[in-house]
Order: structure tokens, then sequence, then C-alpha cells
């Protein structure tokens, strides 16, 4: 269980790497002729750290927690109707 701001802080913190990670200054040191598997770096970059982030916020989410709580609730719920 984690505590009642421990999410809201999360958030943030993702909010203001987001920020950092796709900001023209870091967007510049990709901004080359190179290549990987025939994808240019920059593009490379754009795609991976967008999907890192997606994940990172989906894991943030606290969807565990809320998962958890409807499983104990429902499993109370039919024991006590057995």
């Amino acid at each position: 269980m984690t505590r009642p701001g421990a999410t809201r802080e999360r958030m943030l913190a993702l909010f203001v790497l987001g920020l950092l990670i796709f900001n023209p200054p870091i967007l510049s040191l990709f901004s080359t002729d190179g290549f990987i598997g025939g994808i240019p770096l920059l593009y490379f970059y754009l795609f991976s750290a967008w999907a890192a982030f997606i994940v990172l916020l989906f894991l943030s989410a606290g969807w565990r927690d809320a998962v958890r709580q409807r499983r104990g609730d429902g499993d109370r719920g039919d024991r006590a109707g057995a």
C-alpha cells in the first residue's frame, strides 16, 4: 500500500521528466546523421522515449492497488453470499 500523496508526486516527477526528455537541447543531441536499423537516430529516440514514458506512466498510475482492492472486495462479497 502506498501513502496517499505518492501517486501525485510520481506523476509530477514524470511530468518534469517528460519536459526534460522532449526539450530541444536534449533532442539536438540526437539530431545527427546516424541510423539505427535504417531509422534516423532522432526518430528512434523520439519513439523509444515516448514508449518508455507511457510505460512509466502506466506503472506509476497506481493500477495495481486498485486491482488488489477490487479483488479483495469481490472475494469478501462472494464469501458473504455463500
